[in-house]
């Protein structure tokens, strides 16, 4: 079991992680891979985070007339993608209702610019774009649901036809349709995705290797201080040596208190929980009443969990194999369990262990919450593993300069894009081609980014006016 911080500062990501199944096949590329045998001691831009904040940002740098031919160093403490990317549950979903409207269309469009990477370079990430089903357990919670769904529908955002309610009475689909026969109800959302999260960062960091000299990954080099020059220059101190740069850009979620103290009660760290299941018979392509399933899902407000303490499940595809009739693949992709974690997770920042009580919930409550026609059994699973989440106060990401008037230790030239609150996928491709457009001197008002995600003194005043991550969690304060 792993234990929370003491102080709320996040320590290093640790060298030993629980291993994730979305690692079980790691780029022959990327693993171990410096991109020179020493560290750079001077570069344009230094990144920190291999994650798919980190490298949209080095993608999107490499896009722009304006920074293209910049030197980008990037720095990572494990192996490539090995944070909260490369353990996450394998979604990409934007939450279109119960958000303010700039957001659900800025998650919107997200999504819609990670599908259309995937099709248009046809990486190879099991990509599959499928429906939504948010099937609430709870009927105070599905009923502020639908209140959200309506408020949603009102605005005239040309998305009120992507969002629908599934009540009881509901046919085509009922809930019984759509395998929750036991939920107080249902959202859908028409569009979500399953993929498999590291295969797709891995593309954008080998296709930058393979497209630019300007761009140097470095692996296993964890950054351990951030020095703020007279000049308002950086020079970031790692265990391998020091690199000095003008720009750097902070794409650490989780850690981010570990370089930046004062950050430490704004973006905290939290234990996630994560497992694949061996689907049963009934599950797979050849049964005759459940089909492999056709939409991502989200359970919320099962057993003792509030409103911030959600499960998510996906299916990976089945795939033939030589032997007539057999599959493999198909394993549900089951997450999160956090009530039942030690304090839920919040406040750890190592993952080289699995919470047993969560893992064994995720084993077991599959069954409850999903139609699986399996009689109730535990569903045995072949991987189970952790990750750490950055969740911010005020439920927003951090994206921007950390300028010196902000007092969290920040200065000229250090940015951030952190902070995501277990929902990065629909988030962070265009929050950190945001970043990249501030740091190469974009006009504020024409950068795509929402602007309760920006940085100013007056929202660090206002976030540690509401209760912090620890009791806002506990009460079941929505965060986000």
């Amino acid at each position: 079991m792993t234990v929370a911080s003491s102080t709320g500062q996040a320590g290093l990501p640790t060298a030993d992680s629980t291993r994730s199944f979305w690692h079980r096949d790691p780029s022959k590329i990327l693993f171990g891979h410096r991109t020179t045998p020493s560290l750079p001691t001077k570069s344009d831009v230094v990144i920190v985070g291999s994650g798919i904040s980190g490298a949209s940002a080095a993608h999107f740098l490499r896009q722009d007339e304006r920074s293209k031919n910049l030197d980008v160093v990037m720095l990572e403490s494990r192996e490539a993608c090995w944070g909260a990317t490369g353990r996450n549950g394998g979604h990409c979903q934007p939450f279109l209702y119960g958000k303010p409207p700039d957001i659900a269309a800025f998650e919107m469009r997200n999504y819609q610019t990670i599908k259309a990477l995937v099709e248009e370079h046809n990486i190879p990430c099991e990509w599959q774009s499928v429906g939504g089903c948010h099937a609430y357990m709870n009927n105070a919670m599905f009923a502020e649901a639908v209140k959200e769904v309506n408020d949603f529908k009102k605005h005239d955002t040309g998305m009120a036809d992507q969002v629908s309610i599934i009540t009881k009475d509901s046919v085509n689909p009922s809930l019984s349709d759509l395998r929750v026969p036991s939920a107080a109800g249902a959202i859908l959302q028409v569009n979500a995705a399953s993929l498999w999260p590291y295969k797709l960062v891995s593309w954008i960091l080998e296709n930058l290797l393979a497209s630019s000299g300007k761009f140097n990954l470095q692996t296993n080099t964890s950054v351990t201080h951030l020095q703020r020059t007279e000049d308002d220059s950086w020079i970031v101190h790692t265990e391998r040596g020091m690199i000095a740069t003008k720009k750097v850009l902070l794409t650490t979620n989780g850690y981010t208190s570990h370089l930046l103290p004062k950050f430490r009660d704004l973006i905290v760290p939290v234990q996630g929980e994560m497992s694949a299941l061996v689907p049963p018979p009934s599950m797979s392509p050849a049964s005759l009443t459940h089909q492999p399933l056709e939409k991502t899902y989200c359970f919320i407000g099962h057993g003792k969990q509030n409103i911030n303490q959600d499960d998510y499940l996906v299916q990976r595809p089945f795939y033939s194999t030589s032997l007539a009739g057999t599959e493999r693949g198909g394993q549900l992709m089951f997450g999160g369990g956090r009530s039942y974690a030690a304090k839920a997770g919040l406040g750890v920042s190592d993952d080289s262990a699995i919470d047993e009580q969560a893992a064994a919930y995720l084993r077991q409550e599959l069954n409850v919450v999903l139609d699986l026609q399996n009689k109730d059994n535990e569903l045995p699973a072949t991987y189970e593993w952790s990750g750490i989440m950055g969740y911010s106060r005020d439920g927003r990401p951090w994206v921007g300069e950390l300028s010196e008037d902000l007092g969290l230790g920040g200065g000229k030239g250090l940015w951030i894009c952190a902070g995501f609150t277990g929902h990065g996928m629909p988030n962070t491709c265009l929050s950190a081609k945001a970043a990249v457009d501030m740091m190469i001197g974009g006009k504020a008002e024409y950068i795509d980014l929402p602007l309760s995600y920006r940085l100013d003194v007056g929202r660090v005043e206002r976030a540690r006016m509401l209760d912090e991550v620890q009791i806002a969690d506990a009460k079941g304060t929505p965060l986000g």
